[in-house]
């Protein structure tokens, strides 16, 4: 597959529309308004990686993070891994063309339906009919299934038999993961997933269902043009009514070091912490918006954390591709998980899933592990190496419920931060401690709730999940923007719905509470929910039905 991304010389001064950031509303916005003949531009200020590019030793791995605390950077800002310490809590987004997609667990569940009767969302998107059609185009393009051998891996092996007793049901749940040689909606030939482990460090298999395999090629078929290394700051509307889109260059392309761009349409797809901070940096620059700006971020009730000295092997520790392990199948990032429902209060469901590092961190595990006085265990890994030693059985785990959405995004020293005092005590995290010890002990193991507690990470939760920041609402004093992803204009005061013509959000920023499930697809489905709604208020129309050209998903 050639690569998509244009040089920034080629980037025009005008189109008819602006997306900003290339996760899943980006691509869904994309796609759709390409395939609608319209004019767009995708601004991404990460990089453009292809399959095969991935990093796949820690030589090459330790270059691919940033890291932003309170008074201090480091790293490049096209690194994939884009790390935020904050003193409440730590948020972990990926960079790149692709957004979330490129290194998540592509775990794609639907919410219970208790999610969206929640007064937090304008009451259209649970009533209209919309959000299933939205999740039927999401799971057409997705495709996310389980793994059919899912219950083959040890890894899944090892939680059922330490979760029996607890109350919660086993499961293999649906991953954007393809299982077999196909060619996707967007005529890519995927090859079929090795079980390889590496979905969180980049599919370098070309198997992984990321919006970069999808939604984006299919955009740039339609004519679309995509840039990389090109940060937005601004959004401001110009005395003519045209929206100005104020960006810089953050890649090696320094072509067109800072550049304005025109559009009458903008959709900020920047994800959670990019579009929010787009949005407050615009306030600042004199654009009226909602109060509420910034309000209401969630952590989706995240937690991951670790179970060292089971006393069976795991197999818990990625392999990659090529393999470095011959004959060891370690399956997709997750293969299983343990729902526990709760038909009374919705607060209390959780989903806890068995996970797996990515190769590219084996060389390190031993490391990671000597703050918390490991050190033996570690030695021992370092010599045997992690595929045999104590590490073969370490138990990843990534768990999502409920929390209450109390941070709140602000500006301080002109660089985005995160408030939310006392983030540590929420319920859900003495909840998920308990059900996590309780796993681990019965496989033999110690918990291990953070390995780098003893370093800069300190003891604050975090996630990986971030929601909210630009929240739906029903009105200006309600939300950041409406239940079609409109801006609100900010002119009046609580319910007003007026809105800012041709301004959108569309991606994790919008949800105004946790989803309790990974939230991947319904960010899609919300994105292809609001351009459903986009379609109908401005009269155009567009086909979801796959290509017929094809091309390999394989490293050119």
């Amino acid at each position: 597959m050639s690569r998509m991304s244009l040089p920034l010389s080629a980037l025009k001064r005008r189109y008819d529309v602006i997306v900003v950031g290339s996760g899943y509303g980006g691509g869904v916005t994309a796609s759709r308004l390409a395939r609608a003949g319209k004019r767009v531009a995708v601004l991404e200020r990460g990089r453009e990686i292809q399959t095969g590019e991935f990093p796949q030793k820690f030589g090459e791995l330790k270059g691919e993070f940033q890291v932003t605390g309170e008074r201090f950077r480091t790293g490049s800002e096209q690194a994939i891994y884009d790390v935020r310490l904050g003193r409440d809590m730590h948020v972990l987004v990926a960079c790149g063309l692709g957004g979330g997609s490129l290194v998540n667990a592509g775990v794609s569940l639907i919410p219970d339906k208790r999610v969206f009767a929640d007064d937090a969302w304008p009451g259209q998107v649970a009533q209209d009919g919309t959000l299933e059609e939205g999740y039927r185009r999401a799971e057409q393009w997705i495709r996310p299934m389980a793994d059919p051998r899912a219950r083959e891996m040890t890894k899944f092996g090892v939680l059922e038999q330490a979760g029996r007793g607890l109350g919660g049901d086993m499961v293999a749940p649906r991953i954007a993961v393809s299982f077999e040689d196909n060619i996707n909606p967007a005529g890519i030939h995927q090859k079929a997933c090795t079980r390889c482990g590496d979905c969180c460090g980049g599919c370098n298999v070309g198997a992984k269902n990321t919006v970069a395999l999808t939604y984006l090629p299919d955009a740039v078929l339609a004519g679309a043009e995509v840039f990389t290394g090109i940060k937005v700051d601004t959004v401001r509307k110009g005395d003519d009514g045209i929206w100005q889109v104020s960006a810089r260059s953050v890649g090696p392309d320094r072509s067109m070091p800072e550049a304005v761009i025109e559009a009458p349409v903008v959709v900020l797809a920047a994800g959670t912490l990019g579009s929010t901070e787009i949005l407050l940096r615009s306030r600042e620059a004199g654009l009226k918006v909602s109060d509420r700006l910034g309000q209401r971020f969630s952590a989706n009730g995240d937690i991951i954390a670790f179970g060292y000295g089971a006393k069976t092997v795991v197999n818990g520790v990625g392999v990659g591709y090529p393999a470095k392990v011959e004959g060891l199948e370690i399956g997709a990032s997750v293969s299983g998980q343990i729902e526990f429902r709760d038909a009374e209060t919705l607060a209390n469901e959780l989903n806890v899933q068995e996970g797996a590092l990515p190769s590219s961190f084996a060389s390190v595990l031993p490391v990671l592990f000597l703050p918390n006085g490991r050190l033996l265990g570690a030695l021992s890994s370092l010599v045997n190496g992690v595929y045999k030693g104590p590490f073969a059985s370490l138990q990843t785990f990534f768990a999502v419920s409920h929390d209450s959405a109390s941070g709140r995004f602000s500006l301080e020293d002109n660089q985005l931060a995160l408030n939310w005092p006392g983030a540590k005590d929420e319920p859900v995290y003495a909840k998920l401690d308990a059900i996590l010890s309780q796993l681990v002990t019965a496989s033999g193991g110690s918990y291990v709730k953070n390995p780098l507690a003893g370093t800069v990470m300190g003891h604050q939760p975090a996630t990986a999940h971030p929601l909210g920041g630009c929240g739906m609402g029903r009105d200006n004093g309600d939300g950041v923007v409406d239940h079609k992803c409109r801006v609100f204009s900010g002119a009046g005061g609580s319910g007003d719905t007026a809105v800012h013509d041709g301004l959108y959000v569309i991606d994790g920023a919008v949800i105004p509470r946790s989803l309790g499930v990974n939230p991947l697809l319904t960010i899609t489905a919300l994105a292809e929910r609001a351009m459903l709604h986009f379609a109908q208020d401005r009269g155009i129309s567009y086909t979801t039905a796959p290509v017929k050209s094809s091309a390999p998903a394989t490293a050119a």
